[in-house]
């Protein structure tokens, strides 16, 4: 494949506070600790400790986790979690069925290949690359499907509560083995396995075991109970709801929108097939639902009991992250981003480290088919990611057989009208206003002609009128980036070593959206791609 980026801000699909985040906006500084540049990690590395007993905690409940697992460079990343200068870079997400839209793939390629640079640059220390699954989300909706070869596959279940338990009956196994396009390892990922945390665990270790991606369960007893202090501190006296809502001010001051929204209690309770929310209400706690209810001296027992029963939400879950893990850096999605910025005083609240921030590698796949067709068509990168009307109006004008636009005439006309005013006013004011209001009108009819004339140089230019849609259309698929919609087999189908290449062409720390185009277009595609 060859490699062409885009800068974020010529594409039109991320926010100003992120777009100000990668172009060190001295406005959000206060919202983050350290800019990630790969100088800046040495500074922190030196700094920075996590204590034995929780090192020892997570080796103990990945070991658990992975029993039965072969032996690979996973294990040995996990051992390497005792010892005092190994840290983690994490990415997080839910459990998608087949992984989802593609850029899941992206955010783990661009987690190892951190691990692997600051490594590098760092080689007194060890860092583990770790996908933290998101076993404890209960929106199923969001995670129970996904798009291949023009297609949405589904698995409909009525089950509730924490996705990671989720079940994997029978009917989802039959499902799986009729789908003949899933390679094997998917297919027996999800034959092989009870519970649906099991089915991505196997998966993704297939994919990346050979890179040493740790792969964490949180939803984990022990390390809740290392928890417990925050999980108090949040239930019985409402801190972070505060600190967030501070930000969330500074940042609107800012001029910046805000995502994230806290609550009192920041805290879901969990059981098999629930995951409520936790409210105080006339001094008591109770889930939403209703079901259950609790004083404080039955809420503190509970606590002590079975913090694993206590789930946080989207403002502390970064929390319970940088708690239980040695962790120096976080890559994410850009609302993902954005929201850390949220947290900061949260953070330090709490005296917990805050990570360095980084978006993942943000990608769009071109097969030699449609780049074929974006070479003939004259397109540059930035372009693809206008609107197609736009395209298709500028590319009718640039190659149209005369001057649709009627450029001439206007100036015709203004040269006419021009004249006419000046005579009109020196006759009488108002016969110089009759003759403005006429060359408006007169103005306007031009354009309407004009339109009509790019119309058919539209029809004549048909073909690659008809390309250009053809571009949009598998580029944006129903109007959606790529990458938040195809399934990578898209492309691993058809090249094996599809992920390896991802691993060449990405950068961690280069934050500019990365077009791939793959080889054998046209004659001269690859040079012109190249030098864009």
């Amino acid at each position: 494949m060859i490699k062409s980026t885009v800068d974020p801000a010529c594409t039109g699909l991320f926010s100003a506070l992120f777009l100000d985040y990668i172009k060190k906006e001295e406005a959000l500084t206060q919202f983050y600790q350290e800019f990630p540049e790969i100088g800046r990690f040495g500074r922190v590395l030196e700094n920075k400790s996590f204590p034995e007993t929780r090192r020892e905690l997570l080796v103990e409940a990945l070991e658990e986790q992975y029993a039965g697992y072969e032996d690979s460079p996973v294990a040995q990343n996990i051992k390497r979690l005792r010892e005092p200068r190994t840290f983690t870079v994490t990415t997080g997400h839910q459990l998608n069925f087949m992984t989802g839209p593609s850029f899941f793939i992206y955010k783990i390629v661009s987690t190892v290949l951190l691990a692997e640079k600051i490594q590098k640059a760092y080689p007194d220390y060890q860092i583990v690359p770790l996908y933290w699954m998101a076993t404890e989300d209960h929106d199923f909706a969001e995670i129970n499907h996904f798009h291949f070869d023009g297609k949405r596959y589904a698995w409909d279940s009525d089950q509730t509560g924490p996705v990671g338990e989720f079940l994997l009956d029978d009917s989802l196994k039959a499902l799986v083995k009729e789908w003949d396009f899933l390679p094997e390892f998917f297919k027996e990922a999800y034959i092989s396995s009870t519970q649906l945390k099991e089915a991505v665990r196997k998966y993704v270790h297939h994919l990346f075991a050979d890179k040493g991606l740790v792969i964490l369960d949180a939803n984990h007893p022990g390390l809740k109970r290392s928890f417990l202090p925050q999980i108090k501190t949040d239930v019985f006296s409402q801190e972070a709801n505060g600190l967030v809502n501070e930000s969330n001010r500074a940042l609107e001051e800012a001029g910046y929108k805000t995502q994230v929204f806290p609550r009192e209690i920041n805290f879901f309770y969990m059981e098999p097939g629930r995951r409520d929310r936790l409210v105080l209400q006339n001094g008591r706690f109770r889930t939403q639902d209703g079901k259950n209810e609790w004083s404080y001296a039955e809420m503190e027992a509970l606590l002590d009991t079975h913090p694993e029963r206590f789930s946080p939400n989207v403002v502390m879950r970064p929390l319970y992250q940088e708690v239980i893990l040695p962790n120096l850096a976080y890559l994410g999605g850009p609302a993902e981003v954005a929201y850390w910025f949220q947290l900061k005083r949260v953070f330090d609240h709490y005296t917990v480290d805050f990570p360095f921030l980084l978006p993942r590698n943000f990608a769009m796949i071109v097969p030699r088919q449609i780049g074929r067709k974006i070479d003939k068509l004259g397109l540059k990168p930035e372009e693809l990611f206008q609107h197609v009307d736009r395209l298709r109006i500028d590319y009718t004008l640039k190659n149209a057989s005369e001057d649709v636009s009627l450029q001439r005439e206007r100036e015709q006309l203004n040269q006419l009208f021009g004249t006419l005013e000046n005579r009109g006013f020196g006759l009488d004011p108002s016969l110089g206003q009759a003759v403005k209001a006429a060359f408006t009108r007169s103005e306007k009819i031009l354009n309407q002609v004009a339109v009509k004339f790019r119309k058919a140089e539209e029809r004549k230019q048909g073909d690659a009128i008809r390309q250009l849609h053809e571009v949009k259309d598998f580029l944006f698929p129903n109007g959606t980036l790529q990458e938040r919609r195809v399934n990578f087999l898209e492309y691993y189908l058809a090249n094996p070593n599809f992920i390896n290449e991802l691993f060449g062409q990405f950068d961690p720390l280069d934050f500019n959206f990365v077009i791939l185009w793959e080889n054998g277009g046209e004659g001269n595609t690859q040079e012109k791609v190249q030098g864009r």
